[in-house]
């Protein structure tokens, strides 16, 4: 195997899958995507690229981190004809009222999900980058920036932990050069690290850290939020020197989910727990007697935000899912998430 392009991430999964192109075309990872073409890593060098006709008349584009079959043309620049499958995708609905998903990134190892410790701090948000890392079966990793600005550090990482008790949450400082050794593991010969987050919350500084110069331009801090100014516009592959892969990703206004029925479930587990102790199977933890999720709230095992942000995204999700599946849309009302998630499923076989 080429050294550079183990280094890219290529395996044993991607290899198997391009045996039927061997001596056509030579395999290449989508590394940047602009409005008229691409750029991509071959094993010898990065260069610019095109979608074959067949492709585009497929309604097939790349997205950034697919491994794609190449051919090059007279002048050096290549040519993509087939998008190998996806070891899996980061995707979301589309902005406003078309049912479209947008692929972000994909062939992710794992997703640094980066809230700084100011006002941008949201854990209505944090959960729902890792209900669709987690039904993406992608590693998602909690990071929270500029603690040199937040007094209370461990209380925010304690409510964290409380809404995501499996996932790994760091606090950082890139002024500080704090806890930025606590994500070195991550960055391996062969790993993809993707940054999410809002615009401003330090995902570019993070990267010129890591690479030890400034190579993301970094917007100035605004007095009045402590906010960063967005520079990044479009999400790249960043090769690092010292090993491993990131993708820094423009900041977004907007994450609706399209596909996180068992991200969902993997990370409402205390409530998916808590309906299946209660009386009735239909129970819609309202007024009904011997409802277990009422109880854990005036216990104070459960809070209504956790409640309220389940109950909305769980409603987001069946929306979306009527509008892409005519069978799911005759359902008129559903008894709980894990019965929804069965369902979606046996309607995509």
């Amino acid at each position: 195997m080429n050294n550079l392009l183990k280094k890219l991430g290529w395996n044993a999964f991607f290899g198997n899958h391009f045996r039927e192109y061997v001596g056509l075309y030579e395999p290449a990872r989508v590394s940047t995507v602009y409005k008229n073409g691409y750029k991509v890593h071959t094993k010898i060098e990065e260069v610019r690229a095109k979608v074959s006709g067949n492709l585009r008349q497929n309604g097939e584009l790349p997205a950034v981190g697919d491994w794609v079959a190449i051919s090059k043309d007279d002048i050096g620049s290549a040519v993509i004809h087939v998008i190998l499958p996806r070891k899996n995708k980061f995707s979301r609905k589309g902005a406003g009222n078309v049912t479209e998903e947008q692929i972000i990134v994909t062939n992710i190892d794992t997703v640094f999900i980066v809230t700084s410790l100011n006002k941008d701090f949201n854990l209505r948000r944090i959960e729902r980058y890792i209900a669709i890392a987690n039904e993406s079966k992608i590693e998602p990793v909690v990071v929270l920036s500029k603690l040199d600005l937040c007094k209370d550090v461990d209380s925010k990482i304690r409510d964290v932990q409380e809404i995501a008790p499996n996932t790994n949450v760091v606090a950082i400082s890139s002024i500080e050069n704090k806890g930025i050794d606590q994500l070195s593991s991550y960055l391996k010969d062969g790993k993809t690290v993707t940054l999410l987050g809002s615009s401003g919350v330090g995902k570019s500084t993070l990267i010129n850290i890591l690479e030890g110069y400034e190579r993301q331009n970094v917007g100035e801090i605004r007095e009045k939020d402590s906010r960063g100014r967005h520079v990044t516009t479009e999400r790249e592959i960043i090769l690092l020197e010292n090993g491993g892969l990131i993708i820094d990703n423009p900041g977004m206004r907007e994450l609706q989910l399209w596909d996180a029925g068992e991200g969902l479930i993997d990370l409402f587990s205390d409530i998916v727990e808590l309906e299946m102790q209660c009386k009735f199977s239909d129970c819609l933890h309202e007024t009904e007697p011997g409802c277990a999720v009422k109880k854990a709230i005036r216990d104070g095992t459960l809070s209504n935000k956790r409640l309220e942000s389940y109950r909305k995204l769980q409603r987001e999700m069946l929306a979306v899912e009527r509008k892409k599946n005519p069978k799911l849309a005759e359902k008129k009302k559903w008894k709980d998430i894990k019965k929804m998630a069965k369902e979606i499923k046996k309607t995509r076989k």
